[in-house]
């Protein structure tokens, strides 16, 4: 079944690709493939990069706090 779909799949660009203007749809159809392929190979680099600003936030509050002198007893 799904051979059957791969060759109906490639008879139709095959179609598409002899309409006017049919070479130009396909390959801005390709170029936008490869676009959305970049984008989420960008989208899922984001969840590490949002876990690393978490715990360097972490890491800059505990120095903070590390820092901050104690202020002496009100007289």
């Amino acid at each position: 079944m799904i051979a059957r779909l791969a060759d109906r799949g490639e008879q139709t660009l095959a179609r598409l690709a002899e309409l006017p203007g049919g070479a130009k749809a396909l390959g801005a159809m390709n170029d936008l493939r490869a676009r959305v392929d970049d984008l989420g190979k960008k989208v899922r680099g984001i969840d590490e990069l949002e876990q690393r600003v978490a715990k360097l936030e972490k890491e800059l509050a505990a120095l903070k706090r590390a820092q901050k002198p104690k202020s002496p007893p009100a007289a």
